[in-house]
């Protein structure tokens, strides 16, 4: 009998055993960090006292890669000096790192993939990063869910991995990003479009097919691109089959998901926990190294982990000093939170330094200011300087009372003489000469050549800038000559968007004719869905548009239908909820317990679950066409009953009660619904939910008079007119007043005449009532109606109907009457016990 085929179960033992692969670029392929990457590669700038490439390896071993293929061009005995002289050129970490050398026309991602296939280096799906990624992501997730959905999809040869982020983020970058179409089930990725800072992208097509074939999609705008890739082994062999792939996202990804003849998969893995970011320019630089100072990326934080080696001590406030005893620090010197201070370092008397980051060996004079300043090791900081929101490289020394202000970069070996006063944004470098002659690096890029020679034909204010006696290079600032042959996403405008400490404030950065509401309409939801859905897509011929023009709100436009349908989905659950609560007689206090919970599942403001509350008490009351008392009864019996949820939902507010009161009853337009307002003011008056002070302070607002709507709206002749009604209450307010304090006056000297002031203001009430039958805004005629009842306020007030009724012949007028009993009906008591 033939032995048992153990082909499978060895087939997967092999995949258990099969090593791990990563490919790092180490190259970065643009001039962002110019002039501190003159002489020296992107890779091998510090962030917090430890290279990118040590910090991209520390990332990877975390994730348990083993074997790590370094790819690189510029300074490539750099690269390799620096991987055999760290730590992890030892066989106790556990990485294999192998450095591969690139041709020299290798200028762009897709030529260092075609090197990579021409190599043979990989031989399993493998992990792709660039190499400025600082990350704790557990990629070795990642590399399990794209291996099992492999076994079932052959052609899923790719999946990337993305975070969700606010517009603003600070990680995100403001000069390129990407629109990632989803399959919510799936997580394929169906569609990508680069989207640029500057200038601003207005729209982008996603083809017509991708909705026909897909009922539901997901258009994704908050997603920070981690640059982390889990490929499959034929990835290189598509950029060496097609030429034209240059960019990994713009090229590769969006070629593959928009070709006809490539039947291939991407998948996107939204990552829910960790921490992931490039530093591919200054202002990410800045922002990630916040993010390592505030611990976002623990556990690779410098206590503990640290790429470099170091050993920090963590003090209170986020503060890293150098384990080893050397750091010297003068008994009057200031260190705020936020900062790091390598070892061997001096910092002395009366010198500041907050939020910043100091290597190895530096000295930081007296009475130095440092903020927001990244100092590279064995650099000197003169007395009396000042700098904040810049990198200073290497070897720097700037002479005593210089000011480095914000966005400056000076580059390694620089010299400032004494008192210079560089502007805002300014680049330095070291002459030609004294490079070489210092260095002895040898000039291996003819491109970086060329920038040297352009930089040094301007020189005219050279030394105006930085002193005489500097060894510096001032590099020009503005776009340069050859703008309009650069790629838009180098040129100078789009780069400001990327520079550290640029707010870029005076560009313009959106399309004037789009907007974008922060706030939704009360009453208006369904019509703002269908609006902002028109504004934000529009279909013509082959595709869907949608519009990016507005930087700071493309996000909003992308997940405002979501939003919408969100909080939409709320108010129906709240209705639902009421309706129960109605129905089947729930105390106040089981009803509010379940509005709060509704409110904390939702995460929605408190204000739109008293608008839902408010909104049902008001729509809960029975129209009673005609009968003033009786729509009077109906109302103090829903808010007898009902009234207290409006204040034991969360907080208390009677300003915004009344004010939601407002435009509840003024969008229901013209008619019963609005006439309402005055009299459930008046019972939530009765009730105790507002006081007098209440309404005064309501009826001051900007809201209560309807400033910010459009004038002429069925909502703004609503609230106005709701508003009057409320002047007319106050106005009822003041002549109560009035007539309280000269009944005490008098009380003292005869009490007959005290019925008289009833009769003489029930006159004038008569004939309003008469020249004003069908006003909203009587509520001087009810009040007077209502003074001769003895009755209380308290006791019983649907017993002061039938008097009110004979004196108001419309539904209007007995709502403003109704209101007129808050404080009348408790003054003539004192006369019936005299």
């Amino acid at each position: 009998m033939p032995p048992k085929s153990t082909s499978g179960k060895d087939k997967d033992l092999a995949e258990e055993d099969e090593v791990l692969q990563a490919v790092i670029l180490a190259d970065s392929f643009n001039k962002r960090f110019k002039p501190l990457t003159v002489g020296k590669p992107r890779c091998l700038l510090p962030i917090c006292n430890a290279t990118l490439l040590d910090w991209t390896f520390e990332s990877l071993a975390l994730a348990g890669v083993q074997e790590i293929f370094v790819i690189c061009r510029s300074y490539a005995d750099q690269v390799k000096a620096a991987i055999r002289d760290s730590k992890w050129s030892k066989p106790s970490s556990g990485l294999k790192i192998v450095p591969i050398v690139t041709a020299k026309e290798t200028f762009s991602p897709g030529d260092a993939m075609r090197d990579i296939y021409t190599h043979g280096i990989i031989t399993s799906d493998f992990v792709l990063v660039t190499g400025d990624l600082v990350s704790n992501v557990r990629i070795d997730e990642v590399v399990r869910a794209h291996k099992e959905r492999r076994r079932t999809n052959k052609d899923a040869i790719m999946t990337m991995v993305v975070k969700e982020s606010g517009a603003a983020h600070r990680t995100r970058s403001r000069g390129e990003t990407g629109v990632f179409v989803l399959d919510p089930e799936t997580s394929e990725c169906l569609h990508y479009e680069s989207v640029l800072g500057y200038p601003p992208t207005p729209h982008i097509q996603i083809p017509r097919e991708i909705l026909a074939e897909h009922p539901e999609v997901e258009i994704r705008y908050d997603l920070i691109d981690c640059s982390i890739d889990v490929c499959s082994v034929e990835v290189p062999s598509l950029f060496q089959d097609n030429f034209d792939y240059l960019d990994i996202r713009r090229d590769f990804v969006h070629g593959v998901l928009t070709s006809d003849l490539l039947i291939k998969n991407i998948y996107c893995y939204v990552a829910k926990d960790g921490y992931a970011a490039r530093v591919a320019d200054t202002r990410s630089y800045d922002a990630v190294s916040k993010d390592i100072l505030s611990r976002w990326t623990f556990p690779l934080v410098p206590d503990d982990n640290h790429p470099g080696g170091h050993s920090y001590e963590h003090l209170r406030g986020n503060k890293y000093i150098a384990k080893d005893n050397s750091v010297v620090l003068s008994r009057t010197c200031k260190i705020g939170n936020n900062t790091l201070i390598g070892s061997h370092t001096t910092i002395e008397a009366g010198a500041s330094v907050h939020s910043s980051v100091i290597g190895q060996r530096c000295t930081i004079g007296p009475g130095a200011i440092l903020r927001d300043a990244y100092i590279f090791d064995d650099t000197h900081i003169g007395a009396g300087c000042v700098v904040e929101g810049s990198i200073i490289g290497e070897r720097v020394r700037l002479g005593d009372r210089c000011r480095v202000p914000r966005g400056c970069l000076i580059a390694e070996g620089v010299v400032i003489s004494e008192g210079a006063k560089l502007r805002r944004f300014e680049r330095v470098s070291k002459k030609r000469e004294a490079q070489k002659a210092g260095d002895g690096e040898d000039a291996d890029d003819e491109e970086e050549d060329s920038d040297l020679e352009e930089v040094e034909a301007h020189q005219e204010e050279a030394e105006e800038i930085v002193g005489k006696g500097s060894n510096a290079l001032v590099w020009p600032q503005g776009a340069s000559e050859d703008e309009e042959s650069i790629d838009l996403r180098e040129q100078y405008n789009n780069q400001r968007l990327m520079r550290m400490g640029d707010s870029a404030s005076d560009l313009e950065l959106s399309d004037e004719g789009s907007t974008t509401d922060d706030v939704f309409s009360d009453t208006d939801t369904e019509h703002s869905m269908r609006s902002r859905a028109s504004s934000m897509t529009s279909v013509s011929g082959p595709s869907l548009s949608l519009n990016l023009s507005d930087p700071s709100a493309q996000t909003s436009a992308i997940h405002t239908l979501s939003s919408a349908a969100a909080e939409t989905e709320f108010r129906s659950e709240v209705a639902q909820s009421l309706e129960r609560a109605f129905a089947e007689g729930h105390s106040v206090e089981n009803a509010a317990v379940e509005l709060k919970t509704l409110r904390m599942a939702s995460n929605v403001p408190l204000r739109r679950v008293r608008e839902a509350v408010v909104g049902a008490l008001v729509d809960r009351v029975p129209l009673v066409p005609g009968d003033a008392a009786a729509q009077r009864a109906e109302i103090a019996s829903v808010v007898r009953r009902w009234g207290a949820l409006v204040d034991q939902i969360g907080g208390v507010d009677p300003v915004e009660t009344v004010e939601v009161l407002q435009y509840h009853c003024a969008a229901a337009g013209p008619g019963p619904r609005q006439a309402l307002f005055a009299q459930v003011l008046a019972a939530f008056y009765q009730q105790d939910l507002v006081e007098e002070d209440d309404i005064r302070a309501w009826h001051r607002s900007p809201a209560a008079r309807g400033e910010g709507l459009k004038p002429g709206s069925t909502l703004a002749e609503g609230v106005k007119r709701c508003w009057a009604v409320g002047a007319k209450m106050i106005e009822q307010f003041d002549a109560e007043s009035e007539e309280e304090s000269s009944e005490e006056e008098s009380e003292e000297e005869e009490e007959a005449p005290k019925p008289k002031p009833q009769a003489k203001a029930a006159a004038p009430a008569k004939d309003e009532s008469e020249s004003e039958e069908e006003s909203d805004e009587s509520i001087e005629e009810g009040a007077p109606a209502s003074t001769p009842a003895p009755a209380s306020r308290a006791a019983a007030p649907p017993a002061k109907a039938p008097q009110q009724q004979a004196d108001s012949e419309s539904e209007d007028d007995s709502e403003e009457s109704e209101s007129g009993e808050s404080e009348a009906p408790v003054k003539p008591t004192t006369t019936p016990a005299a």
